[in-house]
């Protein structure tokens, strides 16, 4: 990433990316099957973290070109512990965490600010280019990780304390 990060520094541009948040040790049972859907409140969490522009989880957009038979995950016992052998519902089945980890992976766009000249309209509708100059980031990865994580132990906390998990 350090060497994609300074081309791209060196070129005036900025860089997107994929940050995955896992959480590990959660009961099975949290979340609701329809309006307090666990991805659907990780989801909503992500989403309001600017530059995120999409959130999977599991296999996530890789499950629209799989069968039911490579997607689901089959149940196994180990140790007298019934378990998952894949976990490509990322931890979540119907809005509800399964015990499994939970694997959400968030997309962000790259940073708009750039020194490489763009082109825009003025506010009286002519053509023009623009570039900004100055010191940016040339990709929040860095930053969104940490914000990521912070929102999903909010959502996470959340759930647990409403449902009577902690108090």
């Amino acid at each position: 990433m350090k060497k994609a990060v300074e081309q791209s520094r060196q070129l005036g541009d900025s860089l997107g990316g994929i940050v995955e948040c896992i959480a590990l040790g959660l009961p099975a049972g949290l979340g609701e099957p329809f309006f307090d859907k666990l991805d659907g409140q990780l989801a909503a969490a992500f989403f309001a973290i600017p530059a995120v522009k999409g959130v999977e989880f599991g296999s996530g957009f890789g499950a629209a070109g799989m069968k039911g038979s490579q997607n689901n995950d089959p149940l196994t016992v180990e140790g007298g512990m019934v378990g998952y052998k894949t976990n490509n519902a990322g931890g979540i089945l119907g809005g509800i965490s399964n015990g499994n980890e939970i694997v959400a992976r968030v997309a962000v766009k790259p940073i708009p600010s750039i020194e490489k000249e763009q082109q825009t309209v003025t506010e009286d509708g002519a053509s023009t280019t623009l570039s900004v100059k100055g010191r940016h980031d040339v990709s929040a990865i860095p930053r969104i990780v940490p914000v990521c994580t912070a929102m999903a132990r909010l959502v996470l906390a959340d759930m647990l304390l409403q449902q009577k998990a902690i108090k």
